[in-house]
């Protein structure tokens, strides 16, 4: 697996990472099985047109579709929100079995605690099997972190609303690009410690108001330091509190596009908040070379979903539902923003104000400083 990181203020040199395949049992059964199963190949379109003179060949878009997505390449921005020490970037170099962090371009002067939130965005050329992805992880350094951390939420989704904007005015553009460059947030990761009693009020207080403009996936982190019985009852009592407090997180149930959907996104919501332990160091247990955290009581295995639920977490993010992560946000988050503001674009007043904002630009200048979308 090769790697390019590019950040606004930080770059990263390119180190090749060795890229190892496992096998892991999931909800959705062995993993590597579609990857081991032969696949037939197309039959050639000459013998299939002698064999079966109602062939039309409609099944070829498929190819054409692949062929056409390779050489575009795939995008995906994921946020990473909690408080410092519950090893957000070692799950993220976990998941991506490279050091695609903020942490680990950073110099020992730059870690540090800042005085406000700061978001940072790191991207990432990843490139497997011949499929090129543009990964961008989006940090949010000094959440959760300060004496005060009343609407810590607030720059987060100013930021999130931000990306909407700046793709918005793409789009309007007269002279818009063939592809629209996309810096909208797909997927935030949001750690909950494991304190093993229920969430916290900023817990509750960030993802009410996140979860109706980003897609939400709410992970226990440094689930190893609770037992078996003690993770069960916190994942209980957070589920509760979800339904309670009203926050929908992802895979949201109302987008569960039919019956086959439905099952598996019911097993994931069974299951969420995953409990997730992240390591990027490997030690050898039974003659095999894995990753996970020795302790003097053995060594837990991030992938062994016996040990935790990281290999449920990596297969929901990259393996099974990447792509809906993607749809959800452009037809369901980034759409709700664009009616509204156009909605505002539509009653501009006499004066050319919209209720004290300036009206849209279709020139790419940026638009107006907006909060929140919620509708």
């Amino acid at each position: 697996m090769e790697h390019t990181a590019v950040c606004v203020e930080i770059r990263e040199s390119p180190e090749p990472e060795p890229l190892r395949s496992e096998v892991i049992t999931s909800i959705y059964g062995t993993m590597s099985d579609s990857a081991k199963t032969p696949q037939p190949a197309p039959a050639p379109r000459g013998d299939k047109a002698g064999t079966d003179f109602s062939y039309v060949g409609i099944d070829a878009i498929l190819e054409q579709m692949r062929r056409k997505a390779m050489k575009q390449g795939f995008e995906l921005n994921i946020m990473v929100v909690g408080q410092s020490g519950l090893g957000k970037s070692t799950l993220m170099n976990t998941l991506f079995k490279s050091k695609v962090s903020r942490k680990s371009v950073l110099t020992k002067e730059e870690e540090r605690i800042p005085k406000t939130i700061e978001i940072k965005s790191i991207s990432h050329d990843i490139e497997e099997k011949g499929v090129r992805m543009k990964l961008a992880v989006i940090d949010t350094p000094g959440f959760g972190d300060q004496i005060n951390n009343e609407n810590c939420w607030k720059p987060i989704m100013k930021f999130i609303n931000d990306q909407y904007e700046q793709y918005l005015q793409e789009e309007i553009n007269i002279n818009r690009k063939k592809q629209i460059p996309d810096s909208r947030v797909h997927c935030c990761i949001y750690f909950i410690p494991p304190t093993g009693h229920c969430l916290r009020p900023i817990d509750v207080e960030f993802m009410r108001h996140l979860s109706k403009v980003v897609n939400i996936v709410p992970v226990i982190a440094k689930a190893d330091t609770l037992t078996l019985e003690e993770r069960d009852y916190f994942k209980q009592k957070i589920r509760e509190d979800l339904r309670v407090n009203e926050i929908d997180i992802y895979p949201q149930m109302e987008f569960d596009e039919d019956a086959e959907d439905r099952v598996i996104n019911e097993k994931i919501r069974a299951m969420i908040p995953f409990a997730v332990v992240g390591s990027d160091l490997e030690y050898q247990v039974n003659g095999k070379k894995l990753l996970g955290r020795k302790t003097k009581w053995g060594t837990i295995e991030v992938e062994n979903t016996a040990h935790c639920e990281f290999a449920y977490l990596r297969d929901l993010l990259i393996r099974t539902h990447m792509q809906n992560l993607k749809d959800i946000t452009s037809s369901i988050h980034y759409e709700m923003y664009r009616v509204r503001r156009l909605n505002e674009n539509n009653n501009t007043q006499p004066n050319g104000q919209l209720n004290g904002q300036r009206p849209l630009q279709a020139n790419g200048v940026p638009g107006p400083e907006v909060l929140s979308h919620e509708m």
